[in-house]
């Protein structure tokens, strides 16, 4: 298959490598100088360095050239990049089946990357679009290292999802079909949050009980609002749910997950980001999600307990005696 990979990241390298001896892949890079790093030296040093790139994809800043023959077309963008990159591409005309790997709710206007799509494609565009989205315990490092990983793969059509899902599968990225794409999204954007959460609790050196209430807390935060905009719940039971949760909170690979560690050492948030030189999604979906849930009046007092560090609002050692302060209620209410 010809795939085209729109985001020279981590993520989408890492995808690259993972896909290049499966598929025909062309890989689109705004930013030259990762480009031309990428042609000459077969790496990129800047955001994924250490994993060298097949000789055989095609590496481009031009993103006509980019989509001209493409069976399938992969976002891997933060958030941010998901609606000019989707604006992009409506204006060539490109119609070909998309799928994204961004997480989180678009800042400003609350839209999780489907709507966003949706959206930008027009009413007109979207009976014919078939779209969706990869998500699920990651880590851009192990794919490109070829370690086993198993995500998810949501999609607006089922049918849809089962074929590109066996398309894209391999020996080393196992690629599981969902057709709730509503909950996939929501898992993959919320847990980002928790995770920073869980990072601020283990930097304050609050102990693994901490770490194991604040996950499984923060699991039925996520299956709340995910039920609430439209997901299943038994979604997050799996790869998009408790699995990304799981490896988001604890692996040390984790950005969101740093984000808490640093916010413990009482680092400004600026200071936090400048030293990360990646994206932490987690920092920009946690308002989102606060506000969402508030709307909808979802119960979720981790994800707002974040939002009020990350606003100044709160220390983290505020934020954490807040939530043990909260009157008792049933576990499963």
């Amino acid at each position: 298959m010809r795939l085209s990979i729109l985001g020279a990241g981590a993520w989408g390298t890492a995808l690259t490598i993972a896909f290049a001896g499966k598929h025909q892949v062309t890989l689109w890079s705004r930013e030259a100088d990762v480009a031309a790093d990428l042609r000459e030296r077969r790496e990129n040093r800047r955001f994924l360095p250490g994993h060298p790139l097949s000789a055989e994809v095609a590496v481009t800043t031009e993103i006509a050239a980019a989509v001209a023959d493409a069976e399938l077309l992969l976002i891997a963008t933060p958030i941010i990049g998901l609606r000019p990159t989707v604006e992009q591409l409506r204006g060539l005309g490109c119609q070909q089946p998309l799928l994204w790997v961004c997480k989180g709710f678009e800042a400003g206007s609350g839209k999780l990357p489907h709507q966003v799509v949706s959206e930008v494609l027009g009413r007109a565009a979207l009976s014919s679009a078939r779209f969706g989205a990869l998500s699920g315990p990651s880590f851009a490092e192990e794919v490109a290292a070829g370690k086993p990983t198993a995500i998810t793969l949501a999609a607006n059509d089922p049918e849809f999802a089962r074929e590109a899902a066996r398309q894209l599968h391999g020996a080393h990225l196992r690629i599981y079909a969902n057709d709730d794409l509503v909950g996939v999204e929501v898992g993959g954007a919320v847990k980002n949050v928790l995770a920073i959460a869980t990072g601020a609790c283990d930097g304050l050196g609050l102990g693994l009980n901490t770490r194991a209430a604040l996950m499984t807390r923060g699991l039925a935060e996520i299956a709340r609002l995910g039920v609430a905009l439209g997901g299943q719940r038994e979604t997050f039971m799996g790869l998009a749910g408790m699995g990304d949760l799981i490896l988001t909170c604890t692996g040390d690979l984790s950005r969101n997950r740093r984000v808490g560690l640093a916010l413990a050492q009482d680092k400004s948030l600026p200071q936090i980001l400048d030293e990360l030189g990646h994206v932490a999604e987690g920092v920009y979906t946690a308002r989102e999600v606060d506000r969402l849930a508030r709307e909808r009046h979802v119960d979720m007092p981790i994800s707002a307990a974040v939002a009020a560090v990350l606003d100044g609002r709160l220390s983290v050692a505020q934020a954490v005696g807040q939530l043990m302060a909260r009157d008792p209620k049933e576990e499963l209410a």
